[in-house]
């Protein structure tokens, strides 16, 4: 075994790696972005070396850079995570040039596989089943077009060297295939270097269904059951589970019988996913076409190790060190149910746009593990942030993975429910609140699957009140009087408890929510009784303050606990139900107005501007796309707010743009 080893990535899947190699007794070398100086990765191995400024670019994508550390430090072996260098067949060569182990497959795996057009191809031959269309090399956009239409609307352009939803894009009719195309390649080219793209029919209601699998030195291969990734919103993952919901015993041996031949076909070694898409045909059962092959670790590896029991990180490093596979197909057991909720700082309400910003507060469910996820400890996280940390705009959004076992679907999904309940962020947009609506909606809990679920469901998922007003003004109040004891057992003359010798009084906690102030009033009767005021509505209350922002609430009939948490004029409210976050009106200097003005376009999130589709003098309509700006690793397109005409771009392509920058003014 390796005595040492380099980590070339950051975040969660960097903390994860190295938990399992200190469990192992292999020491750790962390390397950081002048963006991640004072990350969670950086103090979880054994010494850590800074390789170069926060831009991917210029660090993360560094393989030079990482090598001469690895070489500078003793490591042994590098391990790429996923994402950056993990699918780079160069690095893994380089790797292996340099007498430095790579913790993946061989470089001419990743090659084969990392073309989706080349393995495409390849499995053509091998005769796994592929969905019809184009994956030749011709990549001319008015070919491509013509591919188009044979293969028949809607279509699917993605990138052929891509993943993670970035680089591709549905396509429902022709005259929107041409602009498509050209945002699919500028999204590939940034991404991953490569703009080549493929082109295949787009499966209406596709469930996303991939195989685990590993291979060794020694040429064994076996597969670790299957994962449903259906549950997506622009074609990245938002929840994953295992075992498949619906799966039959004997189509979960088919595919994973295919998944083993299309990765005995490369010589594989190490850990590998291969994805198929799979469709429902009329008997029920599924019909199952191969996508693409990843070869690496998958984001949501915490599920195949919740029913497997496995530490897929220790076969990785044992299979890299020259060891044979731990347990051969026959020894493998599936037991039990995971889900896997990925936990974004993005904005499920303003198209899931990214977020960037400061976690104030971050609380994870009490007796949380940190390690897998079992009978034994059933809610894992797996993270890469600590309270305080900030959510930076030069990488992806996700702040952790939130990871349940249970014995079946239906406890998993009450432990998953009960435990995003229990996680509390404040200080930026998450979609906490909105996994929470997705794990309780009817498609996901009677497992009517399929990669549209989201848009399905809109109705119920999207544009959701959060908590009812009266407690968040609740919340806001119990606070406010928490404070205002502990201040009076420290001076005694400063109570502001309202008690009057005849009458009774009022006290004003406005606030505002949305876009709209909400008179809120707290009436002390004479009795010593109080009734809390949400507008014409009022209800019987009482608080009393508990440890760690909680309060013990009497409101009307009902009784619950709050959690509170106030950053300056934000209050954020958390009830069993689901969380807002407020605003005390006297502290709001009214900034947003007029900032929605017809005659403004601007940046919805801190980003670099990638393209104008308009001129200064050129008349657009409303709706009309008008720039194009990059965020966390993905293009985002802004429309025309209303008719008019170009009057000035405020802005140059390449520039970078901070969150509410003017992009460009339009004219009458």
């Amino acid at each position: 075994m390796f005595k040492k080893i380099l980590i070339a990535n950051r975040g969660e899947i960097a903390c994860r790696v190295a938990a399992t190699a200190r469990r192992m007794g292999v020491r750790t070398v962390a390397v950081y972005s002048d963006a991640d100086a004072n990350a969670q990765h950086v103090q979880a191995c054994d010494e850590a070396v800074r390789i170069g400024g926060p831009s991917p670019r210029d660090s993360y994508l560094r393989a030079d850079r990482i090598l001469e550390v690895a070489k500078a430090t003793g490591a042994q072996a590098v391990h790429p995570g996923y994402g950056f260098l993990s699918e780079n067949a160069a690095f893994a060569q380089a790797c292996a040039d340099a007498g430095i182990a790579f913790i993946g497959p061989p470089p001419t795996a990743i090659a084969a596989m990392g073309s989706k057009s080349a393995a495409k191809s390849l499995m053509e031959q091998a005769g796994v089943p592929l969905v019809p269309g184009y994956h030749g090399d011709n990549n001319e956009p008015a070919f491509l077009a013509e591919q188009a239409v044979r293969i028949g609307y809607p279509v699917l352009i993605k990138a052929s060297a891509g993943g993670g939803g970035k680089g591709m894009r549905r396509v429902d009719q022709a005259e929107d295939f041409i602009a498509a195309l050209a945002s699919c390649q500028r999204e590939a080219k940034s991404s991953f270097g490569d703009d080549h793209v493929l082109v295949e029919r787009y499966v209406t209601r596709p469930r996303h269904i991939e195989i685990q699998v590993f291979g060794d030195s020694q040429g064994q291969c076996i597969h670790l059951f299957e994962r449903d990734c259906s549950v997506q919103r622009r074609h990245q993952k938002v929840l994953e589970e295992a075992p498949a919901p619906g799966m039959s015993a004997e189509r979960r041996a088919e595919m994973g019988a295919a998944a083993v031949a299309a990765a005995k076909a490369v010589g594989y070694q190490g850990a590998g996913t291969v994805e198929f898409i799979a469709e429902e045909v009329d008997d029920g059962d599924l019909r199952f076409y191969f996508m693409e092959m990843n070869t690496r670790l998958q984001v949501e590896h915490p599920v195949t190790e919740g029913i497997t029991g496995l530490d897929l990180v220790e076969w990785q490093l044992r299979v890299a060190a020259g060891e044979p596979l731990p347990l051969r197909q026959d020894q493998l057991r599936l037991h039990g149910h995971a889900i896997e909720a990925r936990i974004c700082a993005e904005n499920p309400d303003g198209g899931f746009l990214p977020a960037t910003g400061t976690m104030d507060v971050l609380r994870w469910p009490a007796h949380v593990a940190f390690e897998r996820a079992s009978s034994d400890n059933p809610v894992r996280v797996d993270a890469g942030v600590r309270e305080g940390n900030a959510i930076s705009p030069f990488y992806d959004s996700m702040i952790a993975k939130l990871i349940v076992w249970g014995e079946d679907r239906a406890q998993a999904l009450a432990r998953l429910d009960a435990a995003l309940a229990a996680t509390q962020i404040v200080g930026l947009h998450t979609n906490v609140a909105f996994l929470r609506r997705v794990v309780n909606c009817a498609s996901f809990a009677t497992a009517d699957l399929d990669t549209s679920l989201i848009e399905r469901e809109r109705a119920v998922l999207l544009d959701q009140p959060a908590l009812p007003i009266e407690l968040a003004a609740a919340g806001v109040v119990a606070h406010a009087l928490a404070e205002e004891a502990a201040l009076a057992d420290a001076d005694p003359w400063s109570h502001r408890h309202g008690w009057r010798l005849h009458g009774g009084a009022r006290r004003h906690f406005d606030i505002e929510h949305g876009g709209t102030l909400h008179a809120v009033a707290l009436a002390r009767l004479h009795d010593g009784a109080c009734l809390l005021q949400v507008g014409s509505q009022s209800w019987p209350f009482q608080a009393r303050a508990m440890a760690g922002g909680v309060h013990d609430i009497h409101l009307g009939e009902r009784r619950l606990r709050l959690t509170v948490h106030v950053q300056g004029e934000r209050v954020a409210v958390f009830a069993p139900e689901g969380s807002i976050v407020v605003h005390d009106i006297d502290a709001i200097a009214h900034a947003g107005e007029g900032a929605g003005e017809g005659g403004r376009l601007t940046a919805p999130m801190p980003g670099k501007v990638i393209a104008f589709l308009a001129k200064a003098g050129d008349k657009v309509r409303r709706g009309q796309a008008l720039a194009v700006m990059e965020a966390m690793k993905m293009e985002h397109t802004l429309n025309a707010p209303r008719d008019g005409v170009v009057a000035e771009l405020l802005y140059a392509v390449g520039d970078q743009v901070g969150e509410g920058g003017e992009l460009l003014r339009l004219a009458d």
